[in-house]
């Protein structure tokens, strides 16, 4: 399986999951665009993808202008887009709260880079791959979350939900250009964000009260969902659109 080539936007793509997906698909030799709201995680990125062609784009999903500005400098760099990962999210601290107290500007905040950003990136990307006649892969990344609910998480819960769902309505749309759109839905990932969470059964949630378990019996790799995407984004998975692919270790099947 090759990427040989292909050129890749992965926004938050400097780290945790996305610089876990980066890693295997410039490993695959795709040429990566990582996008960022802040620079400073980039450096890091870069000595991490040592022997990989990447490039740093700094820019806020939420924001439509931003991110068409964005895929413009990505095209004239690089000619076209092949493959785009929907990895940036607002998650763990900032997505927790309350579902009675959560106030509009914190519902707004999370919707804006889950769902908007998403569908943002994805409009501009797709319109991109119609208009030269690019055959493309768009990858959401979901959460298991879409499927099982997390108290004090029901926006990001939501906003999970909708991603699968956009992936499929796109799926459909963009069928007659050829572009494919699928969704993965990770379980528990380890990343240096959420390193100090250990063990593979364990009270979790705001309260203490919510139980995860990993049937596989391990947390997780970056690279883990990295191998995921490469599939989905390959000719391997030619036929493959309008699907959500559980990365979980068995989560959701216990």
């Amino acid at each position: 399986m090759t990427l040989h080539n292909k050129v890749a936007i992965i926004t938050g793509g400097a780290t945790g999951i996305g610089l876990g997906i980066a890693r295997i698909l410039g490993m695959k030799g795709a040429r990566l665009a990582l996008v960022q709201p802040t620079p400073e995680h980039f450096a890091q990125a870069a000595e991490s993808l040592a022997g990989a062609e990447a490039v740093a784009h700094i820019a806020d999903i939420s924001n439509r202008e931003a991110v068409f500005q964005m895929v413009a400098q990505v095209e004239q760099r690089f000619g076209q887009i092949d493959i785009l990962v929907n990895n940036a999210g607002l998650t763990g601290k900032p997505a927790v709260h309350s579902f009675l107290d959560c106030a509009p500007e914190q519902l707004d905040a999370i919707v804006d880079v889950n769902l908007k950003g998403t569908f943002h990136c994805s409009q501009a990307v797709a319109r991109s791959m119609a208009a030269k006649g690019v055959r493309g892969s768009i990858i959401h990344i979901s959460s298991v979350g879409a499927y099982a609910a997390q108290e004090f998480a029901s926006v990001y819960c939501a906003t999970k939900a909708a991603q699968v769902s956009l992936a499929r309505a796109m799926a459909l749309e963009l069928a007659p250009y050829g572009i494919r759109v699928n969704a993965i839905a990770p379980g528990d990932i380890l990343t240096q964000a959420n390193a100090d969470i250990a063990g593979d059964m364990r009270q979790s949630g705001a309260s203490g009260r919510y139980m995860r378990v990993t049937p596989l019996g391990r947390r997780g790799a970056p690279e883990d969902i990295g191998n995921a995407v490469a599939f989905l984004a390959s000719d391997e998975a030619a036929f493959i659109t309008g699907a959500t692919l559980l990365v979980d270790g068995g989560w959701l099947a216990y």
